[in-house]
This record gives C-alpha cells, sequence and structure tokens, in this order.
C-alpha cells in the first residue's frame, strides 16, 4: 500500500482503540517505519526492487522493532502495552502490504521468498477512500468518531474478504476455459469483476482477462519460453538480475536494432499496465567470443 493509506490506517487505528496522545505517536510512526527501505532507491533502481518489502517488512522486524519504543516508553505507558501498540501498528502494515500483488518477504529473515495474497492494487481507492472519509467526517462529526473508524475498517475487512471470494471465483472459472499446468490472477485497478490472468502450459505464458460479468476470459498475448544466448547473457546484467529477483513470471523477447540485439525481459503479472511498466532491457553486441552486454535499463 502507498504510505498515505498507512498513515491513515494508523490515525484511525490509534483513534479507534484509545485518546493517549504518546499511543497515537507510536502508532502513526511505526505504521510508516516498515517503509524505510524505500530508501534504497536513493541508490538504485536494481537495490530497490530487489529488497524493497524485505527485512524491515518481515515477522523479524515485527517482533524486534517493536522492543524500541517499548524501551523508551516504558515508564510512561509501561513495556508490555508500549510494545503491544507498535506491535499491532507494525502488523497491519504488512498485512495491507500482503494483500496487494507486488510480494512481501514476509518470513525473512528465516524465508526470502517473496509472498503476496493478490487482492488489492498497490494504490487501491475502496482501502484509501473509506479511511480517509472517516477521519474528514470525524472532524464535523465528533461525537460520532469512533462509529467512523470502526465502520471503515469493516468496510474495508468486508471489501478484502470479498475480493478474496471474487479471486477464487475468477480463478475457477479460468480453469474451465483454459487447460494449462499453471493460473494465476492478478487484481486491476478499480476493478471487482475483471482480473488479470496468467496460463502457463508447457514452454508458453499466455496472459489476458477474466471478466466474471460477462463470463468471458480475453486473451492479451501469448509469449514463448526461450533459451537463446543472448537472453542467457543478458542476466548478467544488474538490472536484470534485480528483475527476476522480483518476478514471478518473468520472459524474454529478442530484437534487432541494426547489428545490435535487444533483449526485452517483462514481469507478466504486471502485463496490463501501460509503458512497459517492470521490464529490463539489455543491449548487446555479437562477437566471435559470444554476446557482449553494451548498455541496460530497468523501468520499475
Amino acid at each position: 500500500m502507498d504510505p498515505v493509506t498507512h498513515t491513515l490506517s494508523g490515525f484511525v487505528l490509534s483513534k479507534t482503540i484509545t485518546k493517549n496522545k504518546t499511543i497515537l505517536a507510536i502508532i502513526l510512526v511505526t505504521s510508516l517505519i516498515p517503509d524505510l527501505d524505500i530508501l534504497l532507491r536513493l541508490h538504485s533502481k536494481e537495490l530497490f526492487l530487489m529488497h524493497h518489502r524485505g527485512i524491515t517488512h518481515g515477522i523479524g522486524a515485527l517482533f524486534l522493532f517493536p522492543l524500541l519504543p517499548a524501551i523508551i516508553f516504558r515508564r510512561k505507558l509501561g513495556f508490555f502495552k508500549a510494545y503491544i501498540t507498535s506491535f499491532i501498528a507494525y502488523a497491519l502494515h504488512i498485512f495491507f502490504d500482503l494483500t496487494n500483488q507486488y510480494g512481501t518477504k514476509i518470513l525473512s529473515p528465516f524465508d526470502w521468498n517473496s509472498y503476496n495474497l493478490s487482492l488489492t492494487f498497490i494504490i487501491d481507492p475502496y482501502v484509501l477512500l473509506p479511511l480517509l472519509l472517516a477521519v474528514v467526517f470525524s472532524i464535523k462529526f465528533k461525537k460520532q468518531a469512533k462509529f467512523l473508524y470502526i465502520f471503515s475498517m469493516i468496510f474495508i475487512t468486508v471489501y478484502i474478504g470479498t475480493k478474496a471470494y471474487l479471486k477464487t471465483e475468477a480463478k475457477d472459472f479460468l480453469k474451465q476455459k483454459i487447460e494449462a499446468h499453471q493460473y494465476r490472477v492478478y487484481p486491476l485497478p478499480n476493478d471487482f469483476l475483471r482480473w488479470w490472468f496468467i496460463a502457463r502450459h508447457s514452454d508458453e505464458y499466455i496472459t489476458g482477462f477474466v471478466d466474471l460479468f460477462t463470463k468471458k476470459v480475453y486473451f492479451d498475448e501469448r509469449y514463448k519460453i526461450k533459451n537463446d544466448p543472448a537472453i542467457v547473457k543478458s542476466k548478467e546484467s544488474e538490472s536484470v538480475k534485480a528483475l527476476l529477483s522480483f518476478a514471478k513470471h518473468p520472459v524474454a523477447e529478442i530484437k534487432h536494432e541494426g547489428d545490435v540485439t535487444v533483449v526485452l525481459w517483462r514481469e507478466l503479472s504486471y502485463g496490463f499496465l501501460p509503458d512497459d511498466r517492470f521490464t529490463a532491457k539489455v543491449w548487446l553486441k555479437e562477437s566471435p567470443q559470444g554476446y557482449k552486454i553494451i548498455n541496460a535499463n530497468l523501468r520499475i
């Protein structure tokens, strides 16, 4: 989720359970702390893509970080109360991130694989707006503020539960229409009944949309899984290494620009986005000794 959603969720959570300003401050700060890894972007896009939602979003950090505010505010709130407050806020951040498809290394540092529920989009208005409206209306209707906060959280819970049900329905419907040995469905921005799908059959990926309203499957593209020498060589670039560390369904295409070979890697789970988002492009030149990388670029 985006920082605004995390901030609002922390605020609504704190206002629901207490009026204590110290607890409010702890929850607001803790709700944003996991995203400190965004600073990796200052170093490079490659480092950011490889490690965002990594160690700061794992169960190790979830149990260890709350010790800091617990120690700082142990005299004012009590160690246990400060720890639990921070723990809940940290857990809420991780849970919201887990609901979208970006991937979260929630079991780090014990398991560095990314996991996701693929139910919400990274910026989801059906999560953001209920929180924002609850905060805005609570200013005018102060007596009903707590009801507004609770209602917004119930709405979000029902929304995420509904998306989980619809995702299962979309996947089951897809299995009836396409023969494959792997099926994945992903949420689309601002859409309930249409889902982006990726099906893998033998050495081919098939992408498209599942529409539960029209009860149809719409095909977008087919991608052959290749193992060309240029593709193999492109994996040595930092841009491709970063994309492959992140991607669940990577596929490479080869094009030619004069005497230069271009390998374009795509992460198909974001294939519905415009402007070649989540792609890595590598330019290579062929010589008697093999391919040589002359340039590479990562787009996220």
